[in-house]
């Protein structure tokens, strides 16, 4: 969910291609254009869905990674840490992410922790989180605490560290594989080291373990000159297929993309690129089948508080961001479902993410949903569908930017891979 999470959405594909194209050379201008064209086709027919529906290679009966979708019986979880989380240095690329009225909060606290009292309450909340998980009998496991206010320095730029408080921002588990996201932020570039004990953990037990081409954030990336200053320019610049993030170099966030067994659905972000999610789709190809969908939003970052899909043909879509090819999926089937508008108060701080992270839930499977316990009209939601609640208040925890989804990242649930668009 950086959440920012709130801030998410994407752009017609067109639009975005016409964008691209005149910033770069004519030879990956046609690879922009033929991909786009295959994404719009997908827009006119379902039939582009059914591709030929080869087995993929099944998980090691006893490895411990093996997760296909985002509701199958959860068996085994990553909740990251707001231990030592430190304000992102005040950069192009983070200022495109936030709202002009925390502009401030970034401007006097970069490079510094969150507020001690609001970090406090924040650890104290994911803890009860863990224990309630531990209860409905999911193993939990913590990436490493990491003292994330230590400046570093590549040959391209200097930045301090920000949290491992969202492992669903940088890795994202398809079958008996990790993928480990690239990332977008500078401040997020060291932030796999908090994980690798894990990560090691789970290769050592038989899982695939894959690190994206890890970008070397250069100026090139970001657009220096992203001209936001409200939210009317970020709708018009969204609209236009304009991000702070260029084509310079593949980038993604792995919170971008969601899981419905063999199909995969992404969005062009300020985090991820159209080059990350070519990388992510021939990596992915031919067993798995990459989509691009795309919002009417006006920042978009984090696909999870937009576009979470909670169940086989069950999908819980922004009323405030729509999605573009939302028709795709009705006519495949799926129930479209709008939450209710959020409960949070205006007052209470949402430095990196939108009030609604109240959809940005956690399935541990198809009949039982943990959701933020103050959020009582999209508790009514979920019990008129017949999906029993787990109410957990991560209040504080959401100013760091994130939900139940985003504070996730399930490494097991049982289940196979299936289609569920064809």
């Amino acid at each position: 969910m950086l959440r920012v999470r709130c801030l998410r959405g994407g752009s017609r594909g067109a639009e975005a291609a016409h964008y691209i194209g005149s910033r770069l050379r004519g030879a990956f201008t046609g690879w922009v254009q033929r991909t786009f064209q295959s994404t719009q086709a997908a827009a006119a027919s379902q039939n582009s869905f059914a591709a030929e529906d080869k087995a993929a290679s099944p998980a090691p009966k006893d490895c411990p990674v093996c997760s296909y979708n985002e509701w199958d019986p959860l068996e085994e979880v990553i909740v990251g840490r707001a231990e030592n989380a430190c304000v992102p240095p005040f950069s192009v690329e983070v200022k495109a992410n936030t709202y002009e009225k925390y502009w401030g909060f970034y401007q006097k606290y970069g490079g510094q922790s969150f507020p001690k009292d609001h970090l406090k309450k924040a650890i104290a909340e994911i803890e009860e989180m863990c224990n309630i998980l531990k209860g409905e009998g999911v193993i939990v496991k913590r990436p490493d605490p990491i003292d994330w206010s230590v400046k570093y320095k590549t040959p391209d730029f200097e930045s301090t560290g920000m949290y491992a408080a969202m492992p669903r921002d940088i890795l994202l588990v398809v079958g008996n594989e990790i993928i480990e996201a690239p990332m977008a932020w500078r401040a997020r570039f060291f932030e796999y080291r908090a994980y690798r004990r894990l990560i090691k953990d789970y290769f050592n037990s038989g899982a695939k373990w894959t690190t994206a081409p890890k970008p070397t954030m250069a100026d090139e990336l970001y657009d220096q000159n992203y001209p936001i200053h409200s939210v009317e320019d970020r709708h018009k610049l969204a609209a236009q297929g304009k991000f702070v993030t260029t084509e310079f170099e593949p980038c993604f966030d792995a919170a971008d993309f969601i899981r419905a067994g063999r199909d995969i659905f992404v969005q062009r972000s300020q985090v991820t690129n159209y080059m990350g999610i070519e990388w992510m789709r021939r990596h992915l190809a031919p067993d798995y089948r990459v989509h691009i969908i795309s919002f009417k939003d006006p920042n978009p970052m984090h696909i999870d508080a937009t576009f979470n899909i909670i169940g086989p043909g069950l999908v819980l879509s922004n009323p405030d961001r729509p999605c573009h090819q939302i028709e795709l999926f009705k006519k495949a089937g799926w129930t479209v479902i709008q939450p209710p508008v959020p409960l949070i108060p205006d007052d209470h701080p949402l430095w990196m993410s939108s009030k609604w992270l109240s959809m940005n839930v956690l399935m541990l499977d198809e009949k039982r949903v943990m959701v933020d316990a103050n959020e009582t009209s999209i508790q009514k939601m979920f019990e008129k569908l017949g999906i029993s609640t787990i109410k957990v208040n991560i209040r504080h925890a959401n100013s760091l930017g994130g939900g139940f989804h985003c504070w996730t990242c399930d490494i097991r649930r049982r289940g196979s891979l299936q289609s569920y668009l064809d």
